[in-house]
């Protein structure tokens, strides 16, 4: 006679596979890019001088995603302003972030336009500033040449000064894994 309490076993590795699969995926769904790719961030060269107009156009960013700024920070750092009309007149002035130990970490955690210059006076007018667009909630992407609505369209963020954390060490990357995994370990068991 069958036992009816119990499911088949196909259906039981079918569901803990499912379930290490998905806590597989939600680690991959997040990514960290490092701007400029092998340029890095500094002042762009004679023979590629729209290099972050090209790259933030290659990249498509999502929320969860991570934005790394490397350079000298002896020699550079890195401004997030607060609209269009202060990237286009690279404008130092009330930034929302100041980043400038040579590694820093953006994290998107909402949509919109985000803003980056270089905080040496001078290197934003040679170039050196990124705009990138996150889609979601219904958000549109806001053109970099100054509007009549551009302010409107903006986000408003506090005024954060300091520098962003470098990227978590060994250890925490596994936090969430181990314990889905174990989670996944413990619901096979039971079934």
């Amino acid at each position: 006679m069958a036992n009816l309490t119990k499911p088949p076993r196909f259906l039981s590795f079918f569901y803990c596979s499912l379930i290490f699969l998905a806590s597989i995926q939600i680690k991959v769904l997040c990514e960290t890019y490092k701007v400029g790719d092998l340029d890095s961030w500094g002042i762009p060269t004679s023979s590629n001088p729209q290099i972050y107009n090209r790259w933030s156009r290659y990249h498509n960013l999502t929320m969860g995603d991570s934005l790394f700024f490397l350079y000298p920070p002896s020699r550079d750092s890195v401004i997030q302003v607060r609209d269009v009309e202060s990237y286009s007149s690279c404008n130092l002035k009330y930034p929302i972030l100041h980043m400038n130990d040579g590694n820093s970490l953006f994290n998107i955690t909402k949509p919109g336009n985000f803003y980056f210059i270089s905080g040496v006076e001078g290197h934003c007018e040679k170039s050196q500033k990124l705009h990138i667009f996150v889609y979601g909630n219904g958000s549109y992407p806001v053109s970099s040449a100054p509007g009549p609505d551009s302010a409107a369209a903006a986000p408003s963020y506090p005024t954060v000064s300091g520098s962003i954390p470098v990227q978590a060490s060994a250890l925490s990357f596994f936090k969430i894994p181990v314990f889905m995994i174990s989670a996944t370990i413990i619901s096979c068991y039971m079934l």
